[in-house]
């Protein structure tokens, strides 16, 4: 490393640290950057929310998104889940397991599409309760695109809350 290398630079100046110029850098280097520029690239479009243009069934892995909310008596769950109807939702619980699952069906013909950000085909989210919940209770309503299920706690799980003191 030279001594210009110590000198810090700015917008100003051109002048780059040695390291980053690309008349001295090393070519193992530089394929080592672009390796990970590259699996940089390929993972970041993983955390992507939109679909790929074109694909149909590139959904979001946690799509309905969910709003869950809890009290010392029941669960709250909000499900977003625009553009369907109560008939094309279906809600199961099973072993402390709720699970919404349902398909958004295309009003038209693919071919009749030239571009679509919309959401299309079947989904399932799977969500782990962990407390025993009153199955003939349970009440599920539908409005306006959002899911709202309301699932009272059992006497049980009620009573096995425990308060832990914190002492300082």
């Amino acid at each position: 490393m030279s001594v210009r290398d110590l000198i810090p630079w700015g917008r100003s100046s051109n002048q780059a640290p040695t390291v980053f110029r690309d008349d001295d850098r090393n070519p193992f280097l530089s394929l080592h950057r672009e390796v990970n520029r590259l699996f940089d690239d390929v993972f970041r479009s993983f955390d992507s929310r939109l679909p790929a243009f074109g694909s149909l069934s590139s959904f979001s892995a946690a799509w309905p998104n969910v709003e869950i909310s809890e009290t010392d008596k029941e669960i709250k769950v909000n499900a977003e889940v625009p553009g369907l109807d109560e008939k094309d939702i279906e809600v199961l619980l099973d072993d402390g397991v709720l699970t919404l699952k349902g398909e958004k069906r295309s009003e038209t013909e693919d071919k009749d599409k030239q571009f679509s950000e919309r959401f299309y085909g079947r989904f399932e989210r799977r969500i782990p309760l962990g407390v025993e919940v009153e199955q003939d209770k349970i009440d599920a309503r539908f409005k306006n695109g959002v899911l709202s299920i309301v699932l009272p706690k059992s006497a049980k799980a009620q009573s096995q809350v425990k308060r832990i003191a914190i002492k300082s």
